[in-house]
């Protein structure tokens, strides 16, 4: 869905929540070969065993790139991604967990360039425990109405 969503229309506290998407082997293993990443944590099940989680875990960038994927089911015209921060994993994500994400709008400020601001989404990643996974903030780069 296509929006024109401008600075001054956004509300701190506003939230929406995504539909749950299910982490599987297939995810975990085609992420290996995406980044190069095959350390034994994602990819050795038996390695997995002798460790404090007993099994594989899926990668952090995995959840990330996906979650933040989740997320983009509306477009904003007017509005595009200046970075993130405050990555933080809270919780290991197994195979076969099914996430959700929880996105508000937590902070507004404006930009040096006066026609924009910058809308900062808060995006927490739970699991089907509702145990959080993975946080971070999504900064937004703006157009105002009044630039």
């Amino acid at each position: 869905m296509f929006i024109q969503k401008y600075y001054e229309e956004f509300e701190i506290g506003e939230e929406r929540t995504t539909i749950g998407r299910t982490i599987t082997e297939t995810d975990i293993v085609m992420h290996a070969g995406q980044t190069g990443d095959f350390f034994p944590h994602h990819m050795d099940k038996e390695w997995c065993r002798t460790q404090a989680f007993k099994k594989r875990i899926a990668h952090g960038t995995l959840i990330f790139s996906v979650a933040i994927g989740m997320t983009a089911n509306v477009i904003n015209e007017v509005a595009m991604t200046y970075g993130y921060e405050r990555l933080r994993f809270t919780n290991p994500v197994f195979i076969e967990d099914t996430i959700r994400v929880k996105i508000s709008i937590s902070d507004k400020k404006d930009h040096k360039k006066p026609q924009y601001g910058i809308v900062t989404e808060k995006v927490e990643v739970f699991n089907q425990n509702d145990e959080l996974v993975m946080l971070c903030e999504h900064l937004l780069l703006t157009e105002k109405k009044e630039g």
